[in-house]
């Protein structure tokens, strides 16, 4: 298959995904994978607490996991975040290159 035979259509429209549209998949999965960290992590600080003998308050142990969660998170779903990051770039390019086909549009009305 030569270089002329290829389609000239970028692989993220081939693909069916939009980087808008997976850019929005990305962000709600980081998002309900560190509400369910922070929930784990709440119970684990609340059970430990009970395994000590103290009587932990799910608020202070919310907290508590919300801090935790946050380096946690950085760490164990590197992957995810620069999936997202490259997802950012590519709909920052596309609006980019719409702003300035508009441009060139307008200019030359």
């Amino acid at each position: 298959m030569s270089e002329r035979d290829e389609p000239a259509i970028p692989a993220q429209v081939t693909t069916g995904t939009r980087p808008g549209a997976r850019l929005a998949r990305n962000m709600m999965f980081y998002t309900v994978l560190r509400l369910l960290m922070v929930v784990a992590l709440t119970l684990v600080v609340i059970g430990i607490g009970r395994l000590a003998g103290v009587d932990v308050p799910v608020l202070v142990a919310a907290i508590l996991s919300v801090v935790v969660a946050l380096p946690l998170s950085m760490i164990l779903f590197t992957r995810l975040r620069a999936e997202i990051n490259s997802d950012i770039s590519a709909v920052d390019a596309d609006r980019r290159a719409k702003r300035e086909d508009l441009r060139r549009r307008m200019d030359e009305a």
